[in-house]
């Protein structure tokens, strides 16, 4: 499996160590599968190989928009972790996604947005307070 985004130049990292190692690290199913191309993955796994391949190009910003949308529980953990750890790494990270409990344990800030206009901002406590805010536009 060709791991290596396109117009890879080798660009920064905060992170100690932005190699094809460190991928194989925070999500080893990879290493498993690195001989099988990426069209035979599944679909967690095509997510996965999605972010790694993000990683190698060393972003200042990595921007995820419903990452684990359809994904078995076990490979949204997977990946919830791997967000985590990038987090404690000091990446940014702008993470558009329904699972509300996953976003508190991960995200400094929210933003709600209601018919194209930011409808509410806060933190993660603020957030789980504001049950007319879920209930409204979230779903919950």
């Amino acid at each position: 499996m060709q791991l290596l985004p396109a117009g890879f130049r080798g660009a920064r990292y905060r992170s100690t160590d932005s190699t094809l190692e460190r991928v194989y690290a925070m999500f080893p199913r990879l290493r498993e599968r690195e001989r099988n191309l990426g069209a035979n993955l599944s679909g967690g796994e095509q997510q996965m190989l999605a972010i790694g391949r993000a990683l190698l190009t060393n972003p200042d910003l990595l921007i995820l928009d419903e990452a684990t949308e359809g994904l078995s529980p076990l490979v949204r953990q997977e990946i919830w972790g791997g967000l985590g750890q990038l987090k404690r790494e000091g990446l940014s990270l702008l993470v558009i996604d329904k699972d509300l409990e996953a976003l508190m344990g991960l995200a400094d800030r929210h933003v709600v947005f209601g018919k194209g206009k930011v409808a509410w901002t806060g933190t993660s406590p603020a957030l789980r307070e504001a049950r007319a805010i879920q209930e409204a536009y979230i779903g919950v």
